[in-house]
């Protein structure tokens, strides 16, 4: 039999030959000859440039193209973030319209001249879309006012980079991505409304993305909490194109859109804050509250879970856990192995959380904080409940994953109760996890109840379990070294445990995007000495 790791060996060596040939095969001729067939259409559907404003973060003061130093713009040695910043040409929603037409349009064409063919490097996918939507609905500038070579020259490149788009398409893994470049093939097709080609393949790359990354509830698949707010903005732009261009609202983004609402109003507006599970961080949504506002989106959901996220709440408390699976791999890179981690928020403060996300792929520190021992949960032998591995775009994407075993959500007036179990730890341990959260909110008091449930009855396993606090926290232990207790801002807490000895440990803090601080977290240690060990705990009010 052929060894697996050989197997693994050859089919790595085939893709990256298989990728050579067609890098190779992109900076041919052909290619060019390809992607350049274009169509003499006139830009005729002009896309307001407010409608993008829920994903462009415009800047309160607007400046002049000539504010820019434009002489030396198209640097070679300038860094990867600034290059991607300048060839994506979002900076042109920051634009005063008091800027020299002329500038812009002579601008373009310095870009179009040094790129005419296809590059991997202003090339690639995301810049690209970007770049179409930019240019496209910057059209005040950047087109206005040009004279007929080059309007020419643009109406061709902006087909051009569309054609790329929609050759690329398909060999893009980031869902994101795609999603981008569809809004982009899209809004060419309503702009050249003369070329049906570029909205029917548009529409129907759509289609694709709806039914592969999001579920029936409106949810994406990756149960990414970040990625929900991207689809919902991106399908109400799309929506939005459609409308303004007068043409007819397909059905399917209507209801897309209203699933995904539903989601988001069930994540954020429901709790009006952010929950640090699965990909996501501190993100200030206020703004896209106020879109949604001004063009009369309404979303309310009353349920008490969605995709795997369970929700509770009175006026002053706030309970949400993660008891959901693991996504498919495809759609696993920014998911985190905190099955059955819990927060809590207490009159807008965050109580108990988990560590939030270092969303930056090619540091180190992504990988920690996808760790279950960055997550509010229990953890067996030091190992994480789901194992990664090096993913095909960047960062890390699930190895092994896990799958809830049962889940039970109880909300009354004078009690709730949030109860799952998963087996992330079976294959490796022979255990699985199951944690009971209860609250009663007449005496302001957490009950949770950890049990490690062993089918390998001859092997004892050992486990920690980890409360994160938010940084501003402090934290002391008791005398009797028996609870500690949690400050927090004008609130006393108490966490006690009846058996295990409870410790306070420093740790790491992401929850602000790609940054961290020091936190301290409590933790329970132990070894199993049952077939069925229970591991009780408290929080409670003083």
């Amino acid at each position: 039999m052929i060894n697996k790791s050989l197997l693994g060996d050859l089919s790595l060596i085939y893709l990256n030959t298989k990728k050579s040939i067609y890098k190779i095969y992109q900076n041919s001729s052909l290619y060019d000859k390809k992607i350049s067939r274009i169509f003499n259409n006139n830009f005729e559907y002009k896309p307001s440039p407010h409608l993008f404003s829920s994903i462009v973060k415009y800047q309160k003061k607007k400046y002049r193209i000539e504010d820019f130093a434009l002489e030396s713009i198209w640097q070679n040695d300038i860094k990867t973030k600034d290059y991607e910043k300048l060839n994506n040409f979002f900076w042109f929603f920051s634009l005063d319209l008091k800027s020299s037409k002329k500038t812009v349009q002579s601008l373009i064409i310095k870009w179009i001249d040094n790129n005419n063919k296809y590059n991997d490097k202003s090339w690639n996918f995301d810049l690209t879309s970007k770049r179409i939507i930019s240019w496209l609905s910057n059209h005040q500038l950047t087109y206005e006012d040009g004279d007929k070579e080059y309007r020419i020259k643009f109406d061709h490149c902006i087909q051009k980079q569309t054609n790329h788009l929609l050759s690329e398409i398909k060999n893009s893994n980031d869902f994101e991505n795609k999603m981008i470049g569809c809004a982009a093939i899209i809004l060419t097709g309503l702009a050249y409304q003369n070329n049906k080609n570029y909205l029917g393949n548009g529409l129907n790359l759509l289609k694709k993305i709806i039914k592969s990354s999001i579920d029936n509830q409106g949810f994406p698949n990756s149960r990414n909490i970040k990625q929900l707010s991207f689809y919902l903005k991106y399908f109400i732009v799309i929506r939005e194109w459609f409308k303004e261009s007068q043409n007819t609202v397909p059905e399917y983004i209507d209801e897309t859109i209203y699933y995904l609402g539903l989601s988001y109003a069930f994540i954020w507006q429901n709790i009006n804050h952010d929950i640090l599970f699965n990909g996501n961080y501190i993100s200030n949504n206020n703004e896209f509250d106020q879109y949604l506002k001004r063009f009369r989106y309404t979303f309310k959901n009353e349920n008490k879970e969605v995709a795997g996220y369970a929700i509770l709440k009175n006026k002053k408390i706030i309970l949400a856990m993660d008891i959901g699976p693991s996504p498919i791999i495809t759609q696993s890179n920014d998911y985190q192995s905190g099955a059955l981690s819990f927060e809590i928020i207490s009159s807008g403060k965050k109580l108990i959380s988990n560590s939030g996300y270092f969303a930056n792929k090619q540091n180190k520190l992504n990988k920690l904080s996808k760790s279950t021992a960055l997550q509010s949960t229990l953890i067996i032998e030091d190992y994480s409940s789901c194992s990664f591995k090096s993913g095909e775009i960047s960062g890390h994407v699930i190895d092994q994953g896990l799958k809830i075993i049962n889940k039970n959500v109880i909300f009354e007036d004078n009690y709730w109760k949030i109860s799952a179990s998963h087996d992330g730890y079976l294959k490796k341990f022979g255990s699985i996890h199951d944690r009971e959260v209860e609250f009663y909110p007449e005496q302001t008091k957490f009950v949770g109840t950890d049990k490690i449930i062993r089918k390998n009855k001859d092997k004892n396993v050992k486990f920690d379990i980890r409360f994160h606090l938010d940084p501003n926290s402090k934290v002391m232990k008791t005398l009797d070294n028996k609870s500690i207790l949690i400050e927090l801002e004008d609130e006393g807490w108490k966490f006690s445990c009846d058996k295990f000895d409870i410790n306070i440990d420093n740790g790491l803090y992401f929850g602000n995007k790609n940054s961290y601080k020091e936190n301290h977290n409590i933790f329970i240690s132990g070894i199993t000495h049952e077939t069925e060990q229970i591991i009780r705990w408290e929080i409670t009010k003083l």
